[in-house]
């Protein structure tokens, strides 16, 4: 299989068998255009390469996932900021390109399918997936199945946890706005007007007791315990994985969410919170398994 995870800036493909061995791998800047014809068709270009690399010709079918609202049922990108798409009819498009069996899914519900059959969340079945990136989304599994209602589901990083800070969706309060990857950056500039690459690095400066970033850390973790606790009161999964690069931390900020949720529950399932394990290869290989599925009868 052909799995392709579809992102703003680059596009990570790799070519699969049906063990989840990578057989050829790349990765390159994604072509742009509203209208989606330069990525459908480097998306077919991308499909060629990676069977002529493994030398295994044609794929036995290919699975590309996208960011943003996606109808996978009606295979189309609703919205996408990162790839500047409204109402793209992709699933159709390569198609029309590729001639094999396909599937077409969104990048996070991809990775939280990747995690609960093969990673963190595996046996689990009634689950949450929430990478923590640039924006904050979650895969959903409730009763052994994704939950994706017509791509609005999962929408966890535009729950209003409380805060006065503006949202790029427009509204205040936003648990992205506070607690996602970017947020955590930006918040640590304004604070010091020193610039951060990345959330990673104001953890690391907390862990060294900048506390500047200490400050901005816990805001961003008190955050996502509200935003878990929504979550929880809704739907109790069993477990939460949590991922992004956040959480290459480890428990270091996984405990703080941990006691702020023990301290917080009243009558709701405490969840088990599990670190993500397939790190950035999630969404690769839950188009891997999308694809996979798109053959069974």
């Amino acid at each position: 299989m052909a799995a392709l995870d579809v992102g703003g800036t680059s596009i990570k493909a790799a070519l699969y068998d049906a063990d989840l061995k990578d057989l050829a791998s790349l990765r390159e800047p994604t072509a742009r255009g509203a209208d989606g014809e330069a990525l459908a068709d480097q998306v077919a270009r991308i499909v060629e390469t990676l069977g002529k690399q493994a030398g295994t010709g044609t794929p036995d079918a290919v699975g590309v996932v996208i960011p943003g609202i996606v109808d996978e049922v009606g295979r189309v990108a609703r919205f996408s900021a990162n790839l500047d798409f409204r109402n793209v009819p992709f699933g159709e498009m390569l198609d029309r390109r590729l001639g094999l069996p396909f599937a077409f899914g969104h990048d996070v519900r991809a990775g939280g399918l990747a995690e609960f059959r093969v990673g963190a969340g595996k046996g689990c079945t009634d689950a949450a997936f929430i990478p923590v990136g640039t924006g904050i989304a979650a895969a959903l599994q409730l009763d052994g199945r994704l939950y994706a209602a017509g791509g609005q589901g999962g929408e966890i990083g535009h729950i209003d946890v409380g805060h006065r800070l503006p949202c790029g969706c427009g509204a205040t309060g936003c648990l992205e706005a506070i607690s996602s990857a970017s947020a955590i950056a930006r918040r640590y500039s304004e604070h010091t007007g020193r610039p951060a690459d990345g959330a990673e690095q104001v953890v690391d400066a907390a862990r060294h007791g900048d506390e500047a970033a200490i400050s901005v850390v816990n805001d961003a973790l008190e955050g996502l315990g509200h935003g878990i606790k929504t979550l929880v009161t809704l739907l109790a999964p069993e477990v939460v994985v949590l991922g992004g690069g956040l959480f290459t931390a480890g428990d270091y900020v996984l405990e703080p969410v941990r006691a702020w949720l023990a301290a917080n529950l009243q009558f709701q399932r405490m969840p088990e919170l599990r670190i993500a394990q397939l790190g950035d290869e999630a969404g690769r290989l839950g188009a891997a398994l999308l694809a996979l599925d798109r053959l069974k009868p």
